[in-house]
C-alpha cells in the first residue's frame, strides 16, 4: 500500500531573533496556528537595551522552529519543507503541492537546463501524458521494471475502456511510437528533444521531492545513426548535470556507470550523478541513458541509410526532476532551516528595514527602497521586507529559515551614516555580520555580488569536504561491511556477479551507485568480494 505523507500543521513556523539595538520593537508575534507539541517553541522576546548591534544574535531564545538536524534528520527535512514553505501535501496520499517558493527553486533549475538544453541542439516539445499499455508491453525489461509503479486508466467518460491506458512513467515508449512516424532517412536524424513534464510513479514509500507518485522531471530522448553518436549524447547529457550540480547548486556530485543490477530497464548502459545527502546517504540526482537499439527494436523505429539499407536508430534518454530541491534542502540546510546556494535562490538578498518612531520611518524605508532599486538594475534577486505586522527578529528568523543567502540591515543610524549592514546566511553570528558597507551604488554593488560569490563558493567547499571524508577506501567485504554500518560510503575495487551484488544490498542495505568516471591509477586490483581481478573501482551507500 502507498505510505501517507504528513507534515505537521502550519505554525507561525519562528522564534524572533533579538536585535538590542531596538527592543521595543521585538514584541511577541500572533501565531499564525497552535504549535504541534512536537514543533513547539518560544515566541518570547527580550527588552534588553545594550545598543550594540553586534551583539544582537546572542539572545536568540533557545528553542528551534524545525527539529535539530543531527537529533532526527528526517523530522529535520519535513519540518524544514513546512517551515520554508516549499511544500505542502496534496488530498491523494503520497502527492505533494509544490508551493511558490519550492516552485521559483524548480524554475531556476528550468532556466538554466532549458538554456543548456537549446544549445547542444534540442528542442522542446511535449507528449501526451496517456499510454497505450501495449506500448509499455512491447520492451520486454522496461515493462518488468515499471510494472510495479504503474498507474493505470481502466475507465473513461463512464465507460470501459477497450484498452487500459498507464499514466506516464517515462517516456520511452510513446516517443519511439512518434520517432517511427517521423524518422524515414538518415536525412531526419539526429532527431533530438527535451520535454518539461510530470510523471506518476506508484511508490510505496514517499518523501517530499525525494520521491512522490507525482513529480515533475525534464526528460530528454535523441535518435542518431549510429552507436557511436548515441553514446556521445549519453555523455554529453551527463556532463551538463555534472556542471548544473556543481556550478549552480554547489553540489559535489559523483559520476559514473551504474551497474547492471541498476541500470534503467531497458537501457544498455546507465550515467548517473550521485550526491551524498546531510545524513550520508546517496541521493541519485539525474542520469543519462544509452538505449542502445533496444526501444527501437520493439516499435520498428529505423531508417533508410546513406547506402540505401534499413537500419533501427540509436536512442538515448536523460532526465533530472524535483528530487534536486530535495537534494539541495538535504546537502546545504543546517539547524535554522534552508541555506539556499545564491545561483538557484529565488530570493539572494532580502533587505529589512528596522525604526523606532514614525519619524525614523520614511527615512529609512526611503533608504531601503533606494538599496533595492540599486541591486535590482544589478540583476540580483532582491525582496524588501517592509511588512509592519513582523517586528524585525522574526522576519530575520524568517528569511533565514527560507536559506536566503544575504540580508541587508538599515536603521536610522545607517541613514545617517550612509551605510547598511550585511550578514551571511552560511556565516551564523558575529562572523557573518560587517556593518558600515557604503550604500553608493558602485560599492554596495561590488559588496554584493562578492559575497554572493563568497556564499556560492563556501557551499560547494564544504559540502566537498563532507563528502571526502565520509567515503571509505576499502579492500575487502568485511571492511565494506563495517563503513556502511558506520553510514558511509565504500569505495573499493568490484568485478563480482549481480548476485554477488545483490548478497551485497540484503546484507548491509547498500547498492552500487556507480562506478565513477574518476578511477584510481595504478592498473587491475583485487576485487574485494571475490579476490579476482578488478579493473575498477565502485562505490556502494545506502540510498534514497
Amino acid at each position: 500500500m502507498v505510505v501517507t505523507l504528513r507534515l505537521p500543521s502550519l505554525t507561525s513556523l519562528f522564534s524572533p531573533s533579538i536585535s538590542v539595538r531596538y527592543p521595543a520593537l521585538l514584541r511577541p508575534h500572533r501565531q499564525l496556528r497552535p504549535l504541534p507539541s512536537s514543533a513547539r517553541f518560544s515566541a518570547q522576546s527580550t527588552a534588553s537595551e545594550t545598543g550594540n548591534r553586534a551583539d544582537s544574535q546572542k539572545s536568540r531564545v533557545q528553542d528551534r522552529a524545525v527539529t535539530p538536524r543531527s537529533k532526527n534528520f528526517n523530522a529535520w527535512y519535513l519540518d524544514v519543507i513546512e517551515s520554508a514553505e516549499l511544500a505542502d501535501y496534496g488530498p491523494v496520499r503520497g502527492t505533494m503541492v509544490i508551493r511558490p517558493y519550492g516552485y521559483a527553486i524548480w524554475e531556476a533549475i528550468q532556466d538554466y537546463l532549458n538554456a543548456k538544453f537549446k544549445e547542444t541542439g534540442h528542442s522542446n516539445m511535449y507528449f501526451p501524458q496517456f499510454i497505450p499499455y501495449s506500448f509499455i508491453e512491447k520492451e520486454a525489461s522496461h515493462v518488468e521494471g515499471f510494472s510495479p509503479e504503474l498507474a493505470v486508466v481502466t475507465i473513461g467518460g463512464g465507460k470501459e475502456l477497450e484498452e487500459k491506458l498507464v499514466v506516464r512513467p517515462t517516456s520511452e515508449t510513446i516517443v519511439n511510437h512518434m520517432f517511427t512516424q517521423w524518422i524515414h532517412s538518415y536525412r531526419d536524424l539526429p532527431l533530438m528533444i527535451n520535454q518539461w513534464a510530470n510523471v506518476t510513479r506508484w511508490e510505496m514509500r514517499t518523501k517530499p521531492f525525494v520521491r512522490t507518485l507525482e513529480f515533475l522531471w525534464q526528460e530528454g530522448h535523441t535518435a542518431h545513426a549510429t552507436p557511436e553518436e548515441a553514446e556521445k549524447e549519453a555523455i554529453q547529457m551527463i556532463e551538463v548535470y555534472i556542471k548544473f550540480a556543481y556550478e549552480q547548486t554547489a553540489i559535489p556530485v559523483i559520476a559514473g556507470r551504474k551497474s547492471k543490477v541498476e541500470t534503467f530497464a531497458g537501457a544498455d548502459r546507465t550515467y548517473t550523478i550521485e550526491a551524498m545527502m546531510g545524513d550520508r546517504k546517496a541521493l541519485q540526482a539525474g542520469t543519462s541513458h544509452n538505449l542502445g537499439q533496444n526501444f527501437s527494436r520493439a516499435f520498428s523505429t529505423q531508417f533508410t541509410d546513406e547506402n540505401g539499407q534499413r537500419e533501427h536508430v540509436w536512442q538515448t534518454s536523460w532526465a533530472i526532476s524535483t528530487r534536486f530541491v530535495g537534494g539541495i534542502i538535504m546537502t546545504h540546510g543546517d539547524d535554522t532551516g534552508l541555506m539556499l546556494p545564491p545561483r538557484i535562490a529565488p530570493v539572494q538578498v532580502v533587505i529589512v528595514p528596522i525604526w523606532k518612531s514614525d519619524t525614523d520611518r520614511q527615512g529609512v524605508i526611503s533608504a531601503a527602497s533606494s538599496v533595492k532599486e540599486v541591486l535590482q538594475i544589478a540583476g540580483i534577486r532582491v525582496k524588501l521586507d517592509d511588512t509592519e505586522q513582523k517586528t524585525p527578529g522574526w522576519k530575520f528568523n524568517f528569511w533565514e529559515m527560507k536559506g536566503v543567502p544575504l540580508r541587508i540591515e538599515i536603521g536610522p543610524r545607517d541613514v545617517s551614516s550612509h551605510s547598511v549592514v550585511i550578514s551571511r546566511r552560511d556565516v551564523p553570528g558575529k562572523q557573518g555580520k560587517v556593518f558600515g558597507i557604503s550604500m553608493e551604488p558602485e560599492i554596495l554593488m561590488a559588496y554584493v555580488k562578492d559575497k554572493l560569490d563568497e556564499v556560492q563558493s563556501s557551499l560547494l567547499e564544504r559540502a566537498t569536504s563532507f563528502r571526502d571524508s565520509n567515503i571509505v577506501d576499502v579492500t575487502s567485504y568485511d571492511e565494506l561491511k563495517v563503513a556502511i554500518s558506520e553510514g558511509k560510503w565504500a569505495r573499493g575495487p568490484w568485478s563480482a556477479s549481480d548476485a554477488d551484488e545483490l548478497k551485497v544490498k540484503e546484507e548491509t542495505g547498500a547498492t552500487i551507485r556507480c562506478f565513477p568516471f574518476d578511477q584510481p591509477q595504478g592498473g587491475v586490483q583485487t576485487c574485494l568480494m571475490t579476490g579476482s581481478p578488478a579493473e575498477e573501482v565502485a562505490i556502494f551507500a545506502k540510498s534514497y
